[in-house]
Formats: structure tokens, sequence, C-alpha cells
């Protein structure tokens, strides 16, 4: 919770919040959502259109009676800079504070450098992309940074991640704000994009609602009761690391028939590059030019599509693993809505079919009935679009008063307990 040390402070965060959620508002509509007094509102509308937070719109359409002049809020008023990285793709951006991506970049992960490589790329494009956007550093709000792995968002540390070995104890926060004297923010990748896809996407702010973040892992965000669930050391909803199958294959994270082992889109892809190595028939090959070694589990997803026996039936398979662990978690949370990562859409209609149909039997019935599945709609800037969400969050919470000084801090000197006994007892 932010804390400010006066009433005006305070008022000027709310009328800002206001007209950024409801506007264009008149000073009338302002007074009518906050019961600020009108002189108030007056005197902070002044003073925050004098330092560009708010913008005229225009009068209001209202037909009788004195026309009111409208605000919005300045969504240019500056900038938010997020980067978003897995094993295989690194995305920066400059955004406005609406947000909407005005600069983006994206680039190959180099995993051959280890964490000091992977950390000098990360600063490298987010150099560039402030470059191409000639934006100054000094305008920006904050970087914000999603992350593949388990994070401390507290401390800005990534903990660790099961999809790129080496990367463990990385204090990012440190290392950016030394690197850009700008307030840095750290989450982990699947909270950003389901908080994204929630708020701009196919999630249309729904209270109860599960994202499966599907790549090189499985991921999962839930939002319940319309908030956002991390657990106490932010190592809830690792999905992935469900284990569906007795003695199953290694994975990453040390243990062994994890979901993500099971029908993780690398697994997918190694189960049928073996398959094929082995002598077994598949038009995968082919669309791959011929070399077993670029089968992946996207190709796979591609053939299956396309009606290739062999690709079918181990996609198929992964979905049952899939629909089972989906509907232990409709039996744990009861969502209103499931939305699966837009990258599933290459396997096809049937994929999800088989997953709803999976959900449906296996889940209880009263939990699964009004149950709505969808394709998520935001693509791959998912990530930077949710972490800038996660900061303007903050940056627009409104704060509270601090409390009197005495009820937070031990008086000293004269004021102390000990200094007001000893005077009693002269």
């Amino acid at each position: 919770m932010k804390h400010v040390s006066s009433q005006k402070a305070r008022d000027s965060a709310v009328v800002v919040d206001v007209v950024r959620r409801f506007g264009p508002l008149s000073r009338v509509d302002i007074h009518h959502l906050t019961n600020l007094r009108p002189g108030t509102i007056s005197q902070l509308v002044r003073e925050l259109l004098k330092e560009g937070r708010l913008q005229e719109a225009g009068p209001s359409d209202n037909p009788m009676g004195r026309k009111q002049i409208r605000l919005r809020f300045n969504e240019d008023c500056g900038s938010i800079l997020g980067i978003e990285f897995d094993a295989e793709m690194v995305t920066a951006a400059v955004m406005d504070l609406h947000p909407r991506i005005r600069t983006l970049v994206k680039e190959d992960t180099r995993l051959d450098g280890g964490i000091d490589g992977l950390v000098r790329q990360l600063i490298a494009c987010t150099r560039k992309v402030i470059r191409q956007s000639r934006v100054r550093t000094d305008s920006l709000r904050g970087i914000v940074l999603a992350d593949p792995g388990l994070v401390d968002s507290r401390e800005g540390v990534s903990v660790i991640s099961s999809t790129i070995e080496f990367w463990r104890a990385v204090p990012l926060k440190k290392i950016f704000e030394n690197e850009f004297g700008v307030p840095f923010v750290l989450e982990s990748n699947t909270r950003a994009r389901t908080v994204a896809e929630r708020t701009l996407g196919a999630g249309e702010m729904a209270d109860d609602m599960i994202y499966i973040d599907y790549g090189t892992g499985i991921g999962l965000g839930v939002y319940a009761e319309g908030k956002l669930f991390r657990g106490r050391k932010e190592c809830a909803c690792e999905f992935g690391h469900t284990r569906v199958v007795e003695n199953g294959p290694a994975c990453k994270c040390g243990s062994f028939g994890c979901l993500e082992a099971v029908a993780g889109a690398p697994a997918i892809g190694t189960r049928v590059r073996k398959a094929v190595m082995e002598g077994a028939h598949s038009g995968v090959l082919e669309s791959v030019g011929g070399d077993p070694a670029n089968i992946t589990g996207w190709s796979v997803f591609e053939a299956a599509r396309l009606g290739d026996r062999l690709c079918s039936a181990t996609v198929e398979d992964a979905a049952n693993h899939l629909g089972l662990g989906l509907a232990n978690l409709v039996n744990l949370f009861n969502p209103s809505l499931i939305v699966l990562d837009q990258r599933l859409q290459s396997a096809g209609q049937g994929f999800l079919d088989q997953v709803m149909r999976i959900v449906r039997r296996q889940a209880l019935q009263r939990s699964s009935e009004d149950l709505e599945f969808r394709f998520s709609r935001l693509g791959s800037e998912a990530g930077v679009l949710g972490v800038a969400i996660l900061l303007l969050e903050r940056f627009f919470e409104i704060p509270v008063l601090k409390p009197p000084r005495f009820m937070i801090e031990p008086p000293a000197g004269k004021y102390s307990p000990a200094s007001r006994k000893a005077v009693s007892a002269d």
C-alpha cells in the first residue's frame, strides 16, 4: 500500500485515477464519482492540466444547461518499457500509459553465454528499443520484465527456471536499476500474460479465470474472485510440474512424469522425432526438409492438423493429459473461463474439442456445466503488456495517508517512554 503525507496528494491521485478509468469526465462527473468538494476538484484539475497529466477533451454533450469541459488522462505523459523472454525469444517494447505498444524489438534468445551472456542480451535489447523509440530515459515510469521461471518479485530476483537450466538467483532488479537508474519490477511471464489476457484479451475481466501458458513449458495463471493468485513464496500454479504419469519421462525440474515432460511442446517434438528415427512414417518429415532433427512440437501440431496419423495420435495423447490436468484445476478453483495459449490453435479445433470433452467428463458437473473455453487473443506481445499493466496498477494505486510518526516509530530523546518515566519520578 502506498502512503502519502498530505490529503492533497491523496486527492490528486484520486482525480487522476478516476479520469483514467472512466474518462472523459467533467468536473461534475468527478464530484459525483469521488465526493470530493467542487472547489478542491477545480484546484487539482488546474494543477494536473499544467503538469500534463490530464488533458481537455472538449465540451460535454449535455443538451441542457451549461456545457462542461470534459477531461481525459494523458496517456503520453510518460512511458513504460517492458521486456519478456523465454528460451526462444526476447521481446522488448516501449509503451504509453494505456498501455499500447509504440516500439517493438524481437530477437532469438541466445543461451550460449550463460547468465552473463543472457543479461547482456536483455540490457542490449533494452537500449535498442529506447534508441528506436527515441524516448528519454528520464521519461520512463519504470522498466518491467517478465521472466520464464520462479521469481521473487519483492526482491527482484529470478530464482530458478526449468526451461533455462543455468538461470538461477539472478538479481535483475539490482542489475537494471544500476544500469538505467529507473524503477524496476520483475514478474513471471505466465502471470504477466494472464493479467494481459484478462484485462485486454479473451478474459474480458472475468473474476474467476484460468490461463494456460503453453510454450517451452506449461504455465498456469489463476484469477480467483478478481485477485491474481500467487501463493506464499510466489510458487503457486506450477501446473507444468504436476505429476501425471507414474515412472514417466524425466523433467528438467528434477522430477519424473510431469505434465510438461509428457505434454509440453518439446516433449511432443521429441516423441515424434524418436519414432521417425526408429522407422515410423510421418508426413512431418517432409515438412521439415527431411531432417528429423528439425522436428519440433509446433511442426507436429501442424502435421496433426493436416491429418498425419502419427502426429495426430501424439497430439491426442497430449490433449488427454492436458484435459485431465485442467479437470483437476476446475475442481480446485471452479473458474468460469479457461483461456488456452494462442499457440495451441496451430493444433486445430480438434485439440480444443478433445480437451473440453476430457474436462467435462472428469470434472464435477456443477463446476463444468457453464464453463467456457477460449483461445487467447493477444499473441506474443501479451507478456510485455501484462507487466506494463501490473506496473500501472502500482503506479495509480490510491494511496492512504501516513499515520502519525509516533504510531510507526518508537519516540526517541525526551519523548521516549523511559525519559517520561524519569520526569514523573522527579
